[in-house]
């Protein structure tokens, strides 16, 4: 896996990442920083790129068990310790799954497996975080 980060310039704190797979986004920090505010914080990013993990292993797993699933969100709290390096520190993650006649047993079960077998961002985020998680299934 590759990327390439490229500063904008003396005039800010502004940020080109460009993935290895050929996708670009803009990340940026606060006026006050420097920055113009153009796009995500890069620790903003971090804490997308993990949950946005997470979340794809949920679908996976529901997917294959073929549950009806229209819609999922995942709304996500984070504490970063106060003094440097701001790492992340507490994380909760509420998934809301919606869809028709949806097993709250196979989300328990999907989220589980996300956490102990295969979510790589999670297991990552592990390491210096305390991760949460709670969730509600919204059948039609």
């Amino acid at each position: 896996m590759e990327c390439d980060i490229r500063w904008l310039g003396k005039e800010t704190m502004s940020f080109i990442a460009e993935s290895g797979s050929g996708h670009s986004f803009v990340m940026d920090t606060a006026k006050e920083g420097g920055g113009r505010n153009l796009g995500p914080r890069p620790m903003e990013a971090i804490l997308s790129g993990v949950v946005a993990c997470s979340t794809y292993d949920v679908l996976t797993y529901l997917k294959i068990k073929e549950q009806e699933i229209d819609g999922c969100r995942v709304k996500v709290n984070a504490e970063r310790a106060e003094t440097d390096p701001k790492v992340f520190k507490k994380i909760h993650m509420h998934f809301t799954v919606e869809g028709t006649n949806i097993d709250k047993q196979e989300v328990k079960n999907a989220i589980e497996l996300s956490k102990s077998k295969y979510g790589s961002g999670y297991k990552m985020m592990s390491f210096v975080a305390v991760i949460t998680e709670s969730f509600e299934v919204r059948n039609k």
